[in-house]
């Protein structure tokens, strides 16, 4: 099992995409995981012109790159999020619009009902993205939040997002939820409930990234073992943990990331405290064969050279599953 090593372009999105291209290429990678912002990935664009979709293909052959799956987290927060001021910065002009909160929610729906057949004219089957949480305030409950009002908020996201996942299942193409903090789902558990609201619906399924269970304290390589069938899209991203007590906990205490008080911090790949040989032994037995797809971010590192070791390091981890008993040779038979 060969799988390719690409590069998810959303912390790149200040290059343009012809530099990156040329970058990642260099740095050993197979191909790009195309951000929908910046100039990597227009969604608009791709939705209503084939061609643009082929000039994109181009530029990445050009390099000797592929693209397997393009990603739209940022519009796919708003979708059934809380909208305060903070989304203004990361949705585009046209969803944000005149910032009235229902508003911005129906018009990032219809962006990602266009990013569902942006990617088919791209000729990929996946998108990755986040959903946003209309509970994720309610998370430490205090004051006391009832079963009624986190029941209320998996129904407003299986309302809000089951017509988006119609328009995926028309265009042959799966959303991949990146499992998160602040989003619908965040750990196993709320990962079970959030495919039970869309009542198991193959349009949905996860972006397996492990760094954003594991300091958690969230078992990442069981998550493998639960959804598999449901991983359509994997990260590569690590982060690493104190071993002690920290000023600043697993809420981050409102600390920047790279801040030395901080109790965990994303690391580049092979730098952290992500268990990545189980993850890949796990990945083999689920016969998942897509992307391996480096998500870069480390405060402390350069970023090309970390791209570079990243790349490096996930040839180095990734091996095939074998196909006979290691002792096979010991028998009669």
């Amino acid at each position: 099992m060969s799988r390719p090593v690409t590069l998810f372009t959303g912390q790149w999105a200040d290059l343009p995409l012809a530099i990156l291209a040329e970058n990642a290429a260099g740095w050993g990678y197979d191909g790009l995981e195309l951000a929908c912002w910046g100039d990597h990935f227009d969604v608009r664009a791709a939705a209503e012109d084939p061609d643009y979709c082929v000039e994109k293909r181009e530029l990445l052959a050009s390099h000797g790159l592929s693209v397997h799956a393009i990603s739209n987290h940022l519009v796919g927060q708003a979708v059934c999020d809380r909208i305060d001021e903070r989304h203004r910065s990361i949705l585009p002009k046209h969803v944000w619009g005149d910032g009235d909160a229902e508003g911005v929610r129906e018009r990032a729906a219809a962006e990602m009902k266009l990013t569902a057949r942006a990617a088919a004219n791209l000729g990929v089957d996946v998108v990755n993205g986040f959903t946003g949480s209309a509970i994720w305030h309610l998370i430490y409950s205090f004051p006391p939040a009832s079963e009624e009002m986190i029941e209320a908020g998996f129904i407003d996201f299986a309302r809000r997002w089951n017509p988006v996942l119609d328009v995926f299942d028309e265009a042959g193409v799966r959303f991949a939820l990146e499992v998160h903090p602040t989003e619908i789902a965040f750990d196993l558990v709320t990962a079970e409930r959030a495919l039970r609201a869309v009542e198991g619906r193959s349009a949905f399924g996860f972006n397996y990234d492990p760094s954003h269970l594991a300091y958690q304290g969230v078992d990442c390589i069981d998550f493998i073992r639960r959804f598999g069938d449901r991983i359509y899209h994997v990260h590569v991203k690590d982060v690493a943990w104190s071993g002690r007590p920290m000023p600043a906990g697993v809420f981050g205490g409102y600390l920047p990331f790279g801040h030395a008080d901080r109790f965990w911090d994303f690391r580049s790949p092979g730098r952290g405290d992500v268990p990545f040989e189980e993850v890949i032994r796990a990945l083999n037995r689920i016969g998942y064969a897509g992307p391996l797809s480096v998500e870069w971010e480390d405060s402390g590192m350069d970023r090309e050279h970390g791209a570079e070791e990243a790349a490096d390091f996930v040839r180095a981890i990734d091996f095939p599953m074998s196909d006979t008993a290691f002792d096979a040779a010991f028998s009669d038979d």
